[in-house]
C-alpha cells in the first residue's frame, strides 16, 4: 500500500499518525517464500524535522510459515516489528537516497518497508523445539517423534587405512 507524504516532507513541523492494512501475503527473502499467517496493521507516525526530511515511527506484528531448521516440521514465526526510519524528500540528492527503496517519490511503500523490517529480524535459526533432534539421515525419520532403529554408526575416515591394513592381512 503507498501513502502518500507529500504534505509532510514539505511542511515543516507537520506530524501524521496511520495504521493502514498490510498488504503482502508471502515474504521472499531471495531463496524462499514463507506465507504470512496473520499480520497486524501497520501502525506509524511522520514527523516532519526539517525542510525535505522527516522521522517515521511504527510498528507491527507477522506471523509467518517457516520450516524447522533440523526436522522440516512447518513452524509459524512471530516477529514484533519495531522501526524508525529518517525519510529524505525525492528532490534531495546523496547517497542516504540509497537506503530508502521503500519510497516511491513522495509515498511510502507500506509493503517494501515491512519486507526490509523481516528480514532484518529474521532469526538466525528456527526449531519447532529447543530440544529438537532433528531427521534421520539414513531413512528420513523425525527423530523428534520417535527412534527409527536405522545403524547410524559412521565410521572415522581417518582409520580407513589402518582397516585396510588389517583386511589384506586376513586373505
Amino acid at each position: 500500500m503507498l501513502v502518500n507524504l507529500a504534505d509532510v516532507l514539505t511542511s515543516e513541523g507537520m506530524d501524521i499518525a496511520r495504521e493502514v492494512p498490510l498488504e503482502m501475503t508471502c515474504y521472499g527473502n531471495g531463496t524462499e517464500s514463507f506465507e504470512i499467517l496473520s499480520a497486524s496493521p501497520v501502525s506509524f507516525t511522520v514527523s516532519n524535522v526539517e525542510e525535505g526530511k522527516a522521522v517515521l515511527k511504527g510498528s507491527a506484528e507477522v506471523s509467518l510459515r517457516a520450516a524447522c531448521g533440523r526436522c522440516l516440521a512447518e513452524v509459524p514465526v512471530a516477529l514484533a516489528l519495531e522501526f524508525e526510519r529518517t525519510i529524505l524528500s525525492p528532490e534531495t540528492e546523496g547517497e542516504e537516497m540509497d537506503d530508502q527503496n521503500f519510497m516511491d517519490g513522495f509515498s511510502l511503500d507500506v509493503d517494501a518497508l515491512v519486507h526490509d523490517e523481516i528480514l532484518m529480524n529474521w532469526p538466525a535459526k528456527i526449531l519447532c523445539k529447543d530440544d529438537c533432534k532433528g531427521i534421520c539421515p539414513v531413512c528420513g525419520q523425525n527423530l523428534t517423534e520417535g527412534e527409527c532403529g536405522c545403524d547410524t554408526f559412521v565410521p572415522d575416515p581417518r582409520r580407513a587405512v589402518i582397516q585396510d591394513i588389517f583386511k589384506n592381512k586376513e586373505v
